[in-house]
């Protein structure tokens, strides 16, 4: 059974954050004690090594479920589709619904019970449910919605991942300026006689020594309050996404049945730019080969690191000739890969 991506959708939020913005931050180490560089040099080195120079936050009024909906709504627009056919709406997202001014997490009703109600389906068929599966959970929801379309159980599916990472970050840690807020989603179909299919996946968690190289923690100040932010283990975290990142991807590849010569585009999460940039090489150093210019578009540096919204947001970009330089035609062979939470990595070969 063929499984199509027939539309996508993505909302950019609408506040830009630069990185002056962080110039009077106070950063600390993780033990409370401050850095011997001023800020203009930790952002600096920040912007070096990330690639990062600005980002979106959320609106105060929209939380994750409502960037959700309105990339949801976005993408069944673009499909052509009558919403009460869908069978799944999946939401892929790691910290549910954080209002502006309410640190605590809010998962009751589910994101993507909220998401059906806000698009107002009445067909209780369509199952809507979350997927938590940290960064590369927007993928890992397109691996379900093939599951369920191979099966026969499902024709149509939403597939969404949407984050608001600003409401769930330490203002004293410096690793808070790579996180940022977006939506992204995809609808797939069963044998639409479109052109696009979803040629081989590929999935893994490592969790013996890995599971908590991303975790929640208190904040570096030891004034703050008991609140619990995001955090993580820069460098180790690095180390693992270029060692099995590429390896993934090539697993995947393999499966295809393509050669590497076929890859077009190459659709990594953008979590930091050096890092994606060592991935690539690793991936391509697999088959002696070096990549090709142009090869792996790039929105990290003007929207941040946006978690489950990175993958579907630079492919609805590039799909709609929003990017600079960028885009994909019909019978390209390309590749979706991310690596989070968990520690999780996952890829996808899809043929548009």
């Amino acid at each position: 059974m063929k499984t199509t991506i027939t539309g996508t959708g993505s909302y950019i939020p609408t506040v830009t954050v630069q990185n002056n913005a962080f110039t009077n931050h106070r950063f600390l180490n993780s033990d409370g004690s401050g850095f011997k560089h001023p800020n203009g040099t930790i952002i600096e080195k920040f912007e070096a090594i990330t690639g990062i120079v600005e980002r979106r936050y959320a609106e105060k009024h929209l939380n994750a479920s409502d960037l959700a909906f309105l990339a949801g709504e976005k993408a069944i627009a673009d499909a052509g589709l009558d919403k009460e056919t869908l069978d799944y709406i999946i939401v892929a997202h790691n910290f549910g619904d954080v209002a502006d001014d309410v640190s605590q997490s809010d998962t009751l009703p589910s994101l993507a019970s909220r998401v059906k109600h806000l698009m107002r389906i009445q067909n209780p068929k369509c199952v809507a449910y979350d997927l938590l599966f940290g960064c590369p959970g927007w993928i890992q929801g397109l691996i379900q919605a093939r599951s369920f379309i191979n099966s026969g159980i499902a024709k149509k599916c939403l597939v969404i991942g949407a984050e608001t990472l600003s409401r769930v970050i330490d203002p004293h840690d410096r690793d808070s300026m790579i996180y940022s807020d977006g939506a992204g989603a995809a609808v797939l179909e069963a044998n639409t006689g479109q052109s696009g299919e979803i040629l081989a996946q590929e999935m893994a968690t490592f969790a013996k020594e890995e599971a908590y190289f991303l975790f929640s923690d208190v904040s570096y100040s030891k004034n703050a309050d008991p609140t619990k932010y995001i955090k993580m283990y820069g460098r180790k975290i690095y180390e693992f996404a270029v060692t099995h990142v590429p390896r993934a991807m090539k697993a995947c590849l393999d499966k295809s049945g393509y050669g590497i010569e076929a890859v077009k585009k190459i659709f990594i999460h953008q979590a930091n730019e050096k890092m994606d940039i060592a991935i690539l090489k690793r991936f391509y150093e697999c088959y002696g080969a070096t990549p090709p210019d142009n090869v792996m578009p790039m929105n990290i540096h003007e929207l941040g690191n946006s978690s489950v919204a990175t993958v579907p947001t630079l492919f609805d970009m590039v799909r709609k000739g929003k990017l600079a330089d960028q885009s994909v035609s019909k019978g390209d062979v390309v590749i979706f890969a991310s690596v989070g939470a968990g520690m999780n990595v996952n890829a996808i070969v899809y043929k548009v």
